[in-house]
């Protein structure tokens, strides 16, 4: 008969490594997902620590597999954990809403209500006139810090709820006008963009 303490070893084996193996998954894949968004957004000085205990964490997690090769749910732990990291890694950095972003509005309608609010609210404009496919649109440009997408979007669904928008990334931004409601920008290597005059 196998001895209690012998059963109890084998069963933290079989279930705590491959526990721990998932949530060491979880933690590096959601720190490399945020490190290539950082890089993509120019964040020098913040990927290379997310690098490093990524791989950290990653090399904790391998060598668990590879000493237990005979455990399945080992493999099952690592590729779940994988998964579920990916989406962490994109909603943790969803909540940050770092870096800028532009929002290009096209309106058949009148705009003149939408920008008002957009002055008065805070945020830059730059208007253009041109001509689509059923006459004349105004095309309206509003670079914004991401935190402050859903206040712009509520203000173009509240005035014009049938115009067209896209929204894209910003690399980096110097100058502009910005949200008063903002923070003072950060310096350096963690600088998103400067606030205008």
């Amino acid at each position: 008969m196998i001895p209690a303490e012998i059963l109890a070893n084998e069963t933290v084996v079989a279930i705590g490594i491959p526990v721990l193996i998932f949530c060491a998954r979880v933690a590096d894949v959601t720190f490399g997902t945020m490190r290539i968004i950082f890089v993509s957004r120019g964040l020098r000085m913040l990927a290379p620590v997310l690098a490093f205990f990524e791989i950290l964490i990653w090399l904790a997690a391998i060598g668990q597999v590879f000493a237990n090769l005979t455990n399945i749910y080992n493999y099952l732990a690592y590729a779940g954990g994988f998964a579920l990291g990916n989406y962490v890694g994109i909603l943790v950095e969803e909540k940050l809403a770092m870096g800028i972003a532009l929002v290009r509005i096209i309106t058949q309608f009148d705009a003149s209500e939408l920008l008002e609010k957009l002055k008065s609210t805070g945020f830059g404009t730059t208007v253009i006139d041109g001509h689509g496919k059923h006459g004349q649109v105004k095309l309206i440009f509003v670079v914004v810090k991401r935190k402050d997408l859903p206040a712009v979007l509520g203000l173009v669904n509240t005035f014009n709820p049938h115009s067209f928008y896209t929204i894209e990334d910003v690399r980096m931004a110097r100058g502009g006008i910005f949200s008063k409601q903002e923070k003072k920008p950060l310096r350096g290597a963690f600088r998103f963009g400067r606030k205008g005059k």
